[in-house]
């Protein structure tokens, strides 16, 4: 499962959550892609189908939806809400869909650096 985010600032802050100033990797990079036929490739979870406490680090029920997913196959791209900012959208793509390649598309790859200021 790739992890990717409907902007760059939340997938940033996705990124920031996970990282202390001693762990942080010295490169991090922000890659633009583009979902060809997203109204048909990607699945929206709707709200009333997320677990009871979600946005729990470590909520095993979460895993358990993501690994359906992905032994289904239906989709190449799932829309669910972020834990970390609610109000936005994590999209969970799945690398192994059939013709992934033709459909996800690398529009650009550029370097982003960790601002010391967001590492406490």
């Amino acid at each position: 499962m790739l992890y990717t985010s409907i902007n760059s600032s939340l997938a940033y802050l996705e990124n920031l959550v996970h990282f202390n100033e001693f762990d942080a990797p010295d490169d991090l990079f922000i890659v633009a892609i583009e979902i060809k036929n997203a109204n048909e490739t990607i699945y929206e979870l709707p709200d009333a189908a997320y677990p009871e406490n979600w946005k729990a680090p470590g909520n095993m029920a979460n895993k358990v939806i993501g690994d359906r997913w992905m032994s289904e196959n239906k989709f190449v791209a799932f829309k669910v809400r972020s834990a970390v900012n609610p109000s936005e959208y994590n999209f969970l793509i799945n690398p192994v869909f059939p013709g992934f390649r033709d459909i996800v598309i690398v529009q650009s790859v550029e370097p982003l650096s960790i601002d010391s200021r967001l590492l406490k």
